[in-house]
């Protein structure tokens, strides 16, 4: 059964979230532990995806995104208290740089938090194909 968040914890999803969508970068590193873990939706290291582990590399991880995909935005979020996780979900809109292809899916992620801080972020993107 899923819970309102705590008002500490509703303040921190706020800002993560704002900074996100902005593709504020520095506002994302504000609000991750410095050992944060991101387990991407997609990558190559089975079965898991990508995984980023630190500010550095989630630096690195969103200048990335962001050289390939344009107008990134998200909408619908709602995140909730779980136990000890925090669920969130999603629709992200964007395009794709490399064909000006439209991007449009639901997602969600399970985070932990940690004095404070997201300290992991585990994505799962529904996978849109045609037929």
């Amino acid at each position: 059964m899923s819970a309102a968040l705590p008002a500490e914890l509703q303040a921190l999803f706020r800002r993560f979230g704002k900074a996100f969508n902005a593709m504020d970068v520095d506002g994302v590193l504000e609000c991750v532990t410095p050992d944060f873990r991101w387990i991407m939706a997609r990558g190559p290291e089975a079965p898991h995806g990508r995984i980023v582990s630190g500010r550095d590399a989630l630096r690195a991880a969103l200048l990335e995104r962001d050289r390939e995909l344009t107008g990134i935005h998200f909408s619908d979020a709602q995140v909730f208290a779980a136990g000890d996780a925090v669920i969130g979900t999603f629709r992200m809109t964007a395009t794709r740089r490399a064909d000006n292809a439209a991007v449009d899916l639901r997602g969600c992620d399970i985070y932990t938090v940690r004095d404070g801080l997201i300290a992991s972020k585990d994505s799962y993107w529904k996978q849109v194909t045609e037929g």
